[in-house]
């Protein structure tokens, strides 16, 4: 999967009641009917208590679990949107990192001011292989406000997603799901968001860069994840 070129992105990104007797005083009428519902009551047999029906709880909310990316520049913490893009957080989760796919990985591009990308490269720049690509959740109401994290998928195939993500530097609305009259315009997945490490996220980001083969804008000296582990 190649990098993005933001360039392009942004060019083409484009739910009384019940009857009742009443009465008048207390005519005889009243008092023989009164009379006879008291007997009709004594003679039946006692009642059994009714047996109060079990309603099922209604199912619990998804945790949004937190997750530690250990760096060579530091440690992010991310809390993932598990409930708003429940296929993403799998995917990333049981797919990739419970799997060891992130670890010796490194960030492989910079758009300064934009985004910082990684999740697919060795630190001889050679692709891991990956499974099967998902579904794009970019519908889900979440906006690449800096901060966020998303996933990288093909320019032309946005449900192409399968390990890469990248970190919001800025606010980025132009990356996000537009509703049309006629049609819909997909954009990218955020599925979680830094809590904490953000500034290691800059440090990454303001570090020079050098061109590797086919990568443009690498961080120098080359940044790699080394594990990630469940905080919650």
């Amino acid at each position: 999967m190649r990098l993005i070129r933001p360039t392009f992105w942004i060019a083409a990104l484009i739910c009384c009641a019940a009857p009742a007797f009443v009465g008048c005083g207390k005519s005889q009428a009243a008092s023989t009917t009164s009379q006879a519902i008291e007997a009709s009551a004594s003679s039946q047999p006692p009642t059994t208590p009714a047996i109060t029906s079990r309603v099922a709880a209604a199912p619990a909310k998804p945790v949004d679990p937190l997750i530690v990316l250990h760096t060579t520049a530091g440690d992010i913490t991310l809390r993932l949107f598990a409930e708003k893009a429940p296929r993403t957080v799998d995917n990333f989760l049981r797919n990739y990192a419970e799997r060891g796919f992130y670890e010796q990985t490194i960030f492989h591009h910079v758009e300064p001011g934009v985004m910082l990308i990684g999740g697919g490269y060795t630190a001889d720049f050679q692709p891991k292989p990956t499974r099967a690509a998902i579904y794009n959740e970019s519908s889900n109401g979440l906006s690449n406000h800096r901060g966020t994290i998303a996933m990288v998928h093909d320019l032309d195939s946005p449900h192409s997603a399968t390990s890469q993500f990248f970190i919001n530097l800025a606010d980025n609305p132009d990356l996000d799901f537009k509703r049309g009259e006629t049609d819909d315009v997909p954009g990218y997945a955020v599925f979680g968001e830094v809590v904490t490490g953000m500034d290691v996220v800059d440090r990454i980001a303001q570090q020079p860069t050098a061109s590797q083969g086919d990568f443009s804008s690498v961080p120098s000296p080359v940044v790699l994840a080394r594990s990630i582990d469940r905080a919650q």
